[in-house]
C-alpha cells in the first residue's frame, strides 16, 4: 500500500480523503488544509491525522493528492516533486502552461510519477465506448451546470469546459490547427458560458460549449464518425452507439433499412456495451497506483493535463478578440 496524503480539505479534498481511506491500493496518513478552523473541523469529524505544514505531510508519504485551488498547484507540486514524491494533480494542471511545463520537467528530472484529475475518463459511459470511437469527425458536447459560487474564480473554460477538452483530445489523435470561440460574462467577472470550435489539422471539427448559469444540468458528448453515431450522457451515466452496414439481401420485418438516392441500402442497428457503475474518483485515485507500483503509464498524463490546458487558454484568448 503506497502511503498517501491530501492537500487541501475543501468539498473535493473530503472526497478524496474518504475514498483514498477506504481504498485497498493506499495508506491514508492525513492531509493539510491552511485554515486551521477548517482543518480542526475535518479532523475532529472524520478522525483523519491534520499535519501542521505542507513540508511535513510530504515528508511522511509517497504520493501527494493535491486538491488545492489551482493557483497553489504549482508551489505545491514544485515541493512534492522536489522531496521525491508522486503527484495526483486536480484539474486544471496548474494556473499557466509554463508552470504546467515546468511540473513535467521536473517529474522527469526526479523520476516520479504525476496524473491530473480530469475525471470524465474514468466516467462509466466514456469507458464503455471509448475503444469504439475511431477517427470521428465531428463532436459536439454541451456541459451545462446550475449556478454554483465554487469555482467562479476562473473562467466556464477552465472550470468545466476543461473536462470536454481533455476528453476530445483522447480521442482525437491529431493536432489542434484552428480554434474559434466567444465567451460571456454574465454573473462573474470571468465568461459564464462560452462556445468554441476546434478544428483538427485531419478535419475533424469539435463544437463545445459550456455554461455555469443554466436552468440545469446536462454533460453529454456526441461523436460522428463514418458508419457509426456514438453518445455518452456522463451525468445519467448511460451511452448509446448507433452503427451503420450493409443491408441483407433479404431483410427482417424489424430491420432499419435507409437508401440512398444512389440505391445503396444500409442497415441501422444498435451497438450498445454495457456500462459498468464505478465511483471516478476513486478509479482515477486507484489506476495511477497501479502505475506507480507496476510502473506504467498513467491513464491521464501530466502532458496530457498540460495539452488540455494549452487548448482552454488558446480558447480564452479568443474572447478578447
Amino acid at each position: 500500500m503506497l502511503k498517501v496524503g491530501v492537500l487541501g480539505a475543501g468539498h473535493l479534498g473530503k472526497i478524496h480523503l474518504r475514498l483514498l481511506n477506504q481504498s485497498s491500493k493506499y495508506e491514508l496518513v492525513g492531509f493539510f488544509d491552511p485554515s486551521k478552523e477548517n482543518a480542526e473541523k475535518v479532523a475532529a469529524e472524520f478522525g483523519y491525522k491534520s499535519f501542521k505544514t505542507i513540508s511535513d505531510l510530504i515528508a511522511a508519504v509517497d504520493v501527494v493528492d493535491i486538491v488545492t485551488p489551482t493557483l497553489s498547484h504549482y508551489d505545491c507540486a514544485v515541493e512534492a516533486v522536489k522531496a521525491g514524491k508522486h503527484i495526483f494533480l486536480e484539474k486544471p494542471i496548474s494556473n499557466t502552461v509554463e508552470e504546467a511545463e515546468h511540473i513535467i520537467a521536473l517529474a522527469k528530472e526526479y523520476h516520479v510519477k504525476g496524473q491530473v484529475g480530469h475525471v470524465e475518463r474514468f466516467n462509466p459511459a466514456f469507458k464503455a465506448v471509448k475503444d469504439k470511437i475511431h477517427n470521428p469527425m465531428f463532436i459536439e458536447t454541451h456541459r451545462l451546470a446550475e449556478f454554483n459560487p465554487r469555482g467562479t474564480d476562473v473562467p466556464v473554460v477552465l472550470d468545466l469546459m476543461i473536462h470536454d477538452i481533455d476528453a476530445i483530445l483522447s480521442v482525437v489523435k491529431s493536432p489542434v490547427k484552428n480554434i474559434h470561440a466567444t465567451g460571456t460574462a454574465v454573473i462573474s467577472d470571468s465568461p459564464d458560458i462560452a462556445n468554441a470550435r476546434i478544428e483538427f489539422e485531419n478535419g475533424c471539427v469539435a463544437n463545445v460549449t459550456s455554461s455555469r448559469i443554466s436552468m440545469k444540468n446536462m454533460r453529454k458528448a456526441r461523436f460522428f464518425q463514418k458508419d457509426a453515431y456514438i453518445s455518452v450522457d456522463y451525468l445519467d451515466k448511460i451511452c448509446e452507439v448507433v452503427k451503420m452496414k450493409d443491408a441483407p439481401e433479404v431483410p427482417g420485418d424489424f430491420d432499419l433499412i435507409l437508401q440512398n438516392a444512389e440505391g445503396v441500402k444500409k442497415q441501422i442497428y444498435f451497438d450498445n456495451p454495457s456500462v459498468e457503475n464505478n465511483n471516478a474518483i476513486l478509479d482515477e485515485l486507484e489506476t495511477f497506483a497501479d502505475a506507480i507500483n507496476n510502473n506504467t503509464t498513467p491513464i491521464v498524463t501530466l502532458e496530457d493535463g498540460t495539452e488540455a490546458l494549452r487548448i482552454a487558454y488558446k480558447i480564452i484568448d479568443c474572447f478578447g478578440k
